[in-house]
Parts: C-alpha cells; structure tokens; sequence
C-alpha cells in the first residue's frame, strides 16, 4: 500500500509533466529523434527531381514507364531510463532533493516518449543494479514507472555507473536512446560509457546543487560524504577554502563534460534552483540542437 503523501507526489507529477508534455514539449521530441530506419510504403510515378536510385525496376518493366519506391520512418523508438538513487542524491539546499529532480525529468521524458507511441523502460541503480523494468508501451506502463521512482528504498548508499551501463548492455540489445540521469559522484565508468555510447544513442543529464559548487559564507560546518560517511570541518569565513572549494566543483564539472564531448556524447547539466521548471529550457535546447544536426 503506497503513502498517501506519495500518492499525492505521484499525482502531481502525472498532471505536471502530462501538461508539460502537451503544451511545451509537443513535436520537439519527435524532430530530435529518429525512427530506426525506413520501411516500404508504396510506389508511385516518377516525378522530376526524384532520385533515381528510388527508382522500382520490377514496377517500371511491367507498366512501361518508371515508377519509384517511397519509405517512411519507422518512428517506434526505445527510450531507457537508468536514475541514479545513490545516497548522494538525498541532498538538497533549495527546494528540493536531487533524487526528486530525477524522479520528475524521468516523467516527463517518459511522458513524452509515450505521446509518440515509444517504449519506454527503466534502470534504477545505487552501486548494483536495485532494479530493471522492461522496455513496454501505455501510460499506465509509464505511471508505474514514474511510481517506482519516486517509491524505491534504495538498497546501497554508493554510486557504480559501469555497472549500470555493464547491465543495460547485457538486457537491451537492439539500439536505443539511453538517458543516463545521476549526479555522476562515480569514478571508473569511462570504458563502460565509452561501449555504451558506441552501441546505444545515450544522453547524460547531471543533476548539481547549488551547494554542491559554492559555500555559503557561515562560519565552521561539518561536510559530510553521503556515500561513504566520511566528514571534515571546515572554515567556511576562510575566502582561501570557499574558493578552493568552488574551484574544485568547476574543474570536475568541465572535466565531465570534456570527457562526454570526446565520446560523442550529448550532455544536459542542470543545476537545481528555485523556479518550478528549471530543467524545461535545457531539455528543450537539447532537442533543438539534435534537430538541426539531424
């Protein structure tokens, strides 16, 4: 039996994203996104400036003058969720915690994947994969989902990326679009990313808190490592230490995305703040920008 407090989160992610998907994301997804191919729809007359290697010869011997072959994009497309639930994600200094970030972009690119009649499946992984739902079709696939999300007590406190990725190579055989969403607090995943990428269309999503990047200015405060429970006191007035520490952030951040960048990789870094749709606009330039290469 679910929380009613989950419930109502779950209901109020549905609607959202649900109105998200219809009125901002509608027709965005499908244009960034290709089909796995062509398949055969019919023949017709030639026209000029039609390409003559469309041209069916069978057709064309038997009607006397030429007619060519027409395709159309085989649009079902298969969309894999892998959301990092690690100990890591259960922190948050705005409004809300990384992990609930995470549950809510799952939903609306479930969401929209499910408007244009994808599959959509999902990964959920701390330092072992804790669980794997299928690649199906319908929104009520797609509530479950969004359900196991939001409701799945995570079983380890640390972070395998390459095992993740390891796994999905091993389940999904046929090429998909993978989003990979975490806050990527992983080392040793390079190898697996890099056999990911070559075999599946994977996109990466990092979810950063603000905290995560620059100290606030309060005096001695005890950092702890969600993953490990290591922790250090540190002086937060020291401009030598807040500075390091922001450094430090940044340099990570960009080592990350140069990493992505050599692979081929398309990268969302989103940093959490106070507005309600924080992640749209970064989402949507993403789609936009595999459009145009497209």
């Amino acid at each position: 039996m679910l929380d009613p407090k989950l419930i109502q989160k779950i209901s109020r992610i549905h609607i959202h994203t649900n109105h998200l998907v219809t009125e901002v994301m509608a027709g965005e997804y499908e244009s960034a996104f290709r089909g796995r191919g062509m398949e055969f729809e019919e023949v017709r007359e030639y026209q000029p400036g039609d390409d003559i290697r469309d041209i069916d010869w069978n057709v064309t011997a038997r009607m006397g003058h030429p007619f060519v072959k027409l395709y159309k994009e085989e649009r079902e497309l298969t969309i894999l969720l892998l959301v990092d639930v690690s100990s890591s994600g259960q922190f948050g200094s705005v409004k809300s915690l990384k992990t609930d970030v995470i549950a809510e972009i799952g939903a609306l690119l479930a969401y929209t994947a499910i408007r244009n009649n994808d599959k959509v499946g999902l990964i959920i992984f701390s330092d072992t994969v804790e669980l794997y739902i299928p690649p199906k079709k319908g929104r009520g696939h797609v509530w479950m989902v969004i359900r196991e999300v939001l409701q799945h007590q995570p079983q380890r406190g640390q972070t395998d990326i390459a095992q993740a990725l390891e796994f999905m190579a091993n389940v999904i055989r046929r090429r998909s679009i993978c989003f990979l969403i975490s806050d990527f607090q992983a080392e040793g995943y390079e190898r697996s990313l890099r056999l990911a990428a070559k075999k599946h269309d994977l996109i990466t999503i990092s979810i950063t808190d603000p905290r995560e990047r620059v100290l606030p200015k309060i005096g001695f405060i005890e950092l702890e490592d969600m993953e490990t429970g290591e922790s250090i006191l540190i002086d937060t007035f020291d401009p030598n230490i807040r500075n390091g520490f922001r450094s430090l952030g940044d340099k990570e951040a960009e080592e990350r995305k140069a990493l992505f960048r050599s692979m081929g990789i398309d990268h969302v870094e989103l940093m959490i703040d106070e507005s309600e749709d924080f992640y749209i606009n970064p989402i949507l330039k993403l789609f936009r920008m595999r459009e145009k290469r497209l």
